[in-house]
């Protein structure tokens, strides 16, 4: 949003058992250490590159495999926006769902890492997005380990919201969604929330007036409005730092992706999701960018979609990234409430698809 959003394992065999003569141990499978396998997949004719992570595990055993997604923006695999931003959360996920034995795919999405643009000159749409993530899917599934009754997918911020859109179009349906502080409103009044919460810090911290974060926020309005309504938007009177914001999402660029990101409402996609889909969703009571107050309509959607599982965590204390509040941005770190979310909602899966 605003925010500029393995272990090895030795392989063990079986030897005889010491004390009764002649009497042995039933033959082991062997371990598989851990690995990570970089893998690229097409979706439009555009070549996207990923990191496929497998836990150690029992030879032949399948595995729970989940697709992970990123945030909004220049937002590659592992959760960074490099060299500034680095917090790193897609990659700590991965590590977190290992230590359950749950495999995951992550990608450079468009725009990011190795993948790039693939010779567009703007961002795609969200549907290019979304066919992307599929085309990620997909080639999860396919992986050997993978077992085809523990598809999930889990998304970060934006990449909630991604996740609703690829249980829509994917087949099979994946038998669970995380969604991670998801984007639970349309984007430009999620955005217009944000900009009100920074003006109201700014007033508190003296650095704006009143009447200066009041003109502000009028102004924003006025501007998201005449975007949406295709007219010109003036950006003159706003300050500087959100004349920027908005001239960047609204300029050529980035305009055709926030307009079909904007056209999304979360709870109308939470509605179609498969029944009986397990979930998990979170929200930080320190989380700014996604704050808990705007949930309850998209919660409200997941429960009539007749959702199982842990539904709704609320972590005490934590940001937007997991973190416990005030922890520095590129801290690679997601917090103990956080990580025990993710093991709750892979639960029915730790034991499942023995080979």
């Amino acid at each position: 949003m605003i925010a500029a959003l393995v272990a090895a394992v030795a392989v063990v065999t079986a030897g005889p058992v010491s004390g009764v003569a002649g009497a042995s141990a039933a033959p082991q499978a062997a371990a598989v250490p851990a690995v990570d396998r970089e893998v690229h997949f097409t979706a439009d004719g555009t070549t996207a590159y990923g990191t496929l992570h497998i836990p150690a595990h029992r030879a032949g055993r399948r595995l729970a495999a989940a697709l992970l997604l990123p945030g909004s923006g220049p937002t590659d695999r592992n959760g960074d926006e490099p060299p500034d931003y680095t917090p790193h959360n897609l990659a700590l996920m991965a590590d977190v769902l290992s230590d359950d034995g749950v495999m995951s795919l992550r990608f450079d999405k468009y725009g990011t890492g190795r993948t790039g643009l693939g010779g567009r000159t703007s961002a795609p749409d969200m549907a290019a997005y979304t066919r992307q993530a599929v085309a990620a899917y997909n080639t999860l599934c396919a992986q050997p380990e993978a077992d085809p009754d523990a598809l999930l997918v889990a998304g970060h911020s934006e990449g909630g919201l991604q996740a609703l859109l690829v249980d829509h179009a994917a087949q099979p349906k994946p038998a669970g969604l995380a969604l991670i502080a998801p984007q639970d409103m349309r984007l430009l009044d999620l955005i217009r929330l944000q900009v009100a919460a920074e003006l109201n810090r700014a007033v508190a911290a003296g650095q704006l007036t009143a009447q200066q974060a009041w003109s502000n926020n009028r102004d924003v309005a006025r501007a998201i409005a005449d975007f949406r309504a295709q007219r010109p938007v003036d950006t003159s009177g706003l300050l500087p730092s959100l004349s920027s914001l908005l001239k960047g999402m609204f300029g050529p660029i980035n305009a055709d992706f926030v307009r079909s990101d904007d056209s999304l409402y979360p709870p109308s996609v939470a509605r179609g999701i498969t029944h009986h889909t397990r979930l998990l969703v979170t929200c930080g009571t320190e989380d700014t960018n996604v704050p808990c107050r705007t949930m309850p309509s998209l919660l409200s959607a997941l429960g009539a979609a007749r959702t199982t599982g842990p539904g709704l965590r609320v972590l005490l204390g934590l940001d937007h990234l997991l973190h416990p509040s005030g922890t520095p941005v590129n801290d690679p770190v997601i917090a103990p409430a956080a990580q025990q979310s993710l093991h709750d909602f892979v639960r029915p899966w730790l034991h499942a698809g023995q080979g």
